[in-house]
């Protein structure tokens, strides 16, 4: 057991609950889409720390291994992405892709509760999806994880085109229901995609520090760069009147 690595993970999940508690908190007062969709992406991001912070601690074992990759490899940034379109678009587009993306969750926790594993788990290994699942969870895990990131990406870049160009990013819907300033709203959307990239950068750590370590790392400087970028917008909203609810 790496005290460090147990410390990062530790530091990581404590900071993605208070990061959950604070957007279900504006969710509560403020009913806004984007809340809801980051309060469940940050919910899902605690369980999935907690989950590699229990690994680091007690080593890994199959009930451990399935909780943190349906909530981190799986869900997460598909709620991530969420909250972006939410922001960017409204809850014309939004509200129907949740609902969706509801059942997708369901479908996922489903799969991943009876999923049968291929091969062992060793406590003091950090596992690899590939080396005990089979096709279905995997696929899972690229559809939740790979095309919202991209969307995570191309709405960032989208953004600083709109703001470049001189013209508010967010679509009629979003602007009506969020009242958050152009520069708020990009900056939000690239302060997610770089915390995005950051979390997705495990794999080039992982040669240098070791897996557990590389994961641990991304994580707790992910997770400080995400809550940044979703106070953002946050920030900005407060101070509106009552009708913008």
């Amino acid at each position: 057991m790496n005290e460090l690595t147990v410390s990062l993970a530790a530091f990581t999940s404590l900071v993605a609950l208070v990061f959950a508690l604070v957007t279900t908190d504006r969710w509560h007062r403020r009913r806004l889409t984007h809340h809801s969709a980051w309060a469940t992406a940050m919910s899902l991001f605690a369980i999935g720390s907690f989950a590699l912070w229990w690994a680091t601690s007690t080593g890994w074992s199959n009930g451990i291994f399935r909780v943190f990759f349906t909530a981190g490899a799986i869900l997460n940034v598909s709620w991530l992405a969420l909250g972006s379109i939410a922001l960017l678009a409204g809850d014309r587009v939004a509200l129907p892709l949740r609902r969706m993306l509801a059942l997708f969750s369901a479908f996922a926790i489903g799969v991943m509760a009876v999923a049968p594993t291929t091969a062992p788990f060793v406590t003091n290994e950090f596992p690899r999806a590939r080396d005990h699942f089979g096709a279905l969870p995997r696929t899972l895990a690229a559809v939740g994880s790979g095309l919202p990131a991209l969307i995570i990406m191309l709405g960032a870049l989208w953004s600083i085109a709109r703001l470049i160009a001189r013209r508010t990013p967010a679509l009629a819907g979003a602007r009506r229901q969020g009242a958050v300033s152009a520069n708020r709203l990009v900056a939000s959307n690239v302060l997610i995609a770089v915390g995005t990239l950051v979390l997705s950068a495990s794999g080039s750590l992982a040669g240098r520090f070791g897996e557990e370590r590389a994961f641990t790392i991304t994580l707790s400087v992910g997770v400080v760069i995400l809550f940044v970028g979703f106070l953002v917008p946050s920030a900005g909203s407060l101070q509106q009147p009552a009708q913008h609810r």
